[in-house]
């Protein structure tokens, strides 16, 4: 049995990309949705898999393990696309696996350590504990700003 209030418990969708785990606040998540080939853009950021058509909206889609400097990974018919909103915008998040959702409490959280200055730097706001996994919980407004101007 679970001793965690509701009012202060904070939900987390966590997913796998190059056998790691990560999490987003799920409050942010709109939708899963399988792999669909991107259309590509010019000149877009390298991280960017081009746009797809989501009911007749453009919506831009990001690789996720390329955007956070993980090893280049094969798409297959498993890798999923979480649909965030972060204030307007929309975005798919390319990731390999979706894993569970998990309520936690913020003492749970951790601040992570300033050791990089990779692509990844500043996207990871917090660390937890699930079963022995060390979960990185990504700041969604830190790791899709740099794709503003991409969305049509």
């Amino acid at each position: 049995m679970t001793n965690k209030s509701a009012s202060n418990s904070i939900e987390l969708l966590t997913f796998r990309i190059a056998e790691q785990e990560y999490a987003l606040d799920i409050m942010s998540v709109r939708e899963i949705r399988g792999w669909t080939h991107a259309t590509p853009l010019p000149h877009a950021p390298h991280y960017m898999k081009g746009v797809i058509n989501l009911r007749g909206t453009v919506l831009p889609v990001m690789d996720l393990s390329t955007r956070l400097g993980l090893p280049k990974r094969e798409q297959n018919d498993r890798n999923v696309i979480i649909v965030v909103k972060l204030e307007e915008t929309m975005t798919g998040l390319l990731v390999d696996a979706v894993s569970d959702i998990v309520a936690l409490s913020p003492e749970d959280l951790q601040q992570p350590p300033e050791i990089s200055s990779s692509a990844a730097a500043g996207v990871v706001s917090a660390l937890t504990l699930i079963d022995e996994r060390m979960i990185r919980v990504l700041d969604l407004s830190a790791t899709v700003s740099s794709i503003e101007g991409v969305a049509a």
